[in-house]
């Protein structure tokens, strides 16, 4: 079973998804107080830290994936956009996790401005680290959900092989690589030369027909001059996705509308911290395909 950790954690939107699809959580970090009440009712037995500063490979155990959705304040259309130039960028801190950690697999995720303050550098940085990278864009319209609430995801997949020898470079012992052999690193070096692969046949694991996304939702176009072939959006916002993740619209158990609460009331505890813990979780179904389209890479 492959092993995650969760960066940003915040109500465990990525760590449901991910458990769905056959994996084991290992350890959450998230600073709001609220959001790690809320993990600590679901996930009692996973250990759970809270500034992300203060964790490394010190007290993170090794895991196969690190996934988290950064902090989207410095790049959403919402706010001032000054991208690196924010205080609350924690994107140095994500990469130096994954430098420290060195996980095979790592998912990010992000709102589209993302894509025009500074993608390019996020996806630079990791594969500065070793990583062969994919993007794409998924809403949750395409799951079923009664809103889009489209997101970035950064999928990226460790390129063993230049891990190895940059490791051997550095002095290691031949323990060391051979461990790196056994773990699987050159069958999946074969298979997956880039994470873009798994979507390069235009489908996901039942067969859906994806379209290759034009430009950002946002209308602010490539302007990154990244290619456009990187952008995946499904081709049907309606239907099935992928067996045992989304219902049909007729059928909205997953998704019950909010019961209607007045603006002014009485009574609703905690309420702005479940609607500011919402809006910034992923959803679970979106996660768990991910999840899914990893496994199946994992098994080839």
């Amino acid at each position: 079973m492959l092993t995650f950790g969760s960066l940003f954690a915040g109500i465990g939107g990525f760590d449901l998804g991910f458990e769905r699809a056959g994996m084991q959580c290992k350890w959450q970090v998230e600073i709001d107080d609220y959001c790690s009440c809320v993990l600590a009712k679901h996930w009692p037995e996973v250990k759970r830290y809270g500034d992300i500063r203060e964790c490394g490979s010190h007290n993170l155990a090794p895991v196969d994936v690190i996934v988290g959705g950064f902090p989207c304040q410095p790049h959403s259309y919402a706010g001032k956009r000054k991208g690196a130039a924010d205080d609350r960028n924690l994107w140095p801190e994500y990469l130096r996790l994954v430098k420290a950690l060195r996980p095979r697999w790592v998912v990010g995720e992000n709102v589209p401005g993302l894509i025009t303050t500074m993608l390019d550098e996020v996806l630079s940085d990791l594969e500065g680290a070793e990583y062969a990278v994919g993007t794409l864009v998924v809403p949750a319209v395409a799951f079923n959900a009664p809103h889009r609430r489209a997101r970035v995801f950064i999928v990226a997949h460790a390129n063993v092989t230049g891990l190895a020898q940059r490791e051997s470079q550095r002095g290691d012992t031949r323990e060391e690589q051979q461990a790196i052999e056994r773990s699987g690193g050159e069958r999946r070096g074969t298979h997956v030369a880039d994470a873009s692969q798994l979507f390069s046949d235009g489908c996901d694991s039942d067969g859906e027909q994806f379209a290759p996304r034009t430009i950002p939702e946002s209308g602010d176009g490539d302007s990154q001059g990244r290619s456009e072939s990187n952008w995946w959006l499904p081709q049907r916002g309606l239907g099935r996705v992928a067996d045992g993740i989304s219902p049909k619209m007729d059928e909205p158990r997953f998704w019950l509308p909010e019961p209607n609460i007045p603006r002014v009331c009485k009574g609703q505890g905690g309420r702005v911290a479940r609607l500011r813990a919402l809006g910034n979780a992923v959803v679970p179904q979106v996660a768990q395909w991910i999840g899914h389209q990893i496994i199946a890479v994992e098994n080839l």
